[in-house]
């Protein structure tokens, strides 16, 4: 008994060390968000949702602490699918107010990633859930999911480059629920099997699809001060 109780004592520990580890790993990976105050970034956008046209489209990205952002095409048409402004990296790591747990390693395009799942202790959050999976080499956040009670799935994926100093990736790829997307005016709808179906609604049509988007970052301008109106 002596034995399985020092046992059970050293598991305790070793537990207790990797929590350690993984917080200290995202904390890491925090400061190099926090170093960022604001920034304008210019890019192409690719998007792919269901039954959709939509072209590519240069975009302009606005951020501004603590949780300001918005994406805007080349004619001023936000393309933020709804609720998806608060799901960004800064609002997952800009907080203390979660349990983080180790969920062991993984793999993204050949890199070993740590996992890291974050629970939030205040039950009125939106967020049910985030999984964060971080490149421990580099300090840097190369996926994040989450899991909300209203807005359902988003799951962000990064590829990091010249500003990867800043934690501010070269290009995103950005998952979503297509029933949450914002019909920008112009878009419309493909139907590939050349029959005229039955009238249905955009939100009838993108039940239970998911929607993709990809934005390919040409600069950034970083902490030079963002004017409040480009949020609106």
């Amino acid at each position: 008994m002596k034995k399985v109780g020092i046992l059970c004592g050293m598991m305790l520990v070793v537990l207790q060390l990797q929590a350690q580890d993984i917080n200290a790993l995202l904390q890491k990976a925090k400061a190099k968000i926090e170093t960022v105050n604001d920034y304008v970034a210019t890019g192409k956008m690719k998007t792919n949702v269901a039954f959709l046209k939509v072209p590519i489209a240069n975009v302009s990205v606005y951020f501004k602490k603590p949780n300001k952002l918005k994406v805007k095409s080349e004619k001023g048409i936000s393309f933020i699918p709804k609720g998806a402004v608060s799901i960004n990296l800064n609002n997952l790591t800009g907080t203390n107010q979660f349990i983080v747990i180790d969920a062991g390693t993984d793999k993204i395009n050949g890199t070993v990633v740590r996992v890291a799942k974050l629970l939030p202790q205040d039950d009125n959050s939106d967020v049910v859930l985030s999984t964060v999976y971080i490149d421990e080499v580099n300090n840097l956040i190369k996926k994040a999911k989450t899991t909300t009670k209203d807005n359902g799935t988003y799951e962000l994926e990064m590829t990091y480059g010249a500003y990867a100093a800043y934690g501010l990736p070269d290009k995103i790829i950005f998952s979503f629920n297509a029933k949450d997307y914002k019909l920008p005016k112009g878009i419309t709808f493909d139907f590939d099997d050349g029959t005229a179906p039955a009238p249905k609604t955009a939100e009838e049509k993108m039940k239970g699809k998911k929607g993709r988007a990809e934005i390919t970052f040409k600069n950034y301008i970083i902490n030079k001060g963002v004017d409040d109106a480009n949020f609106k």
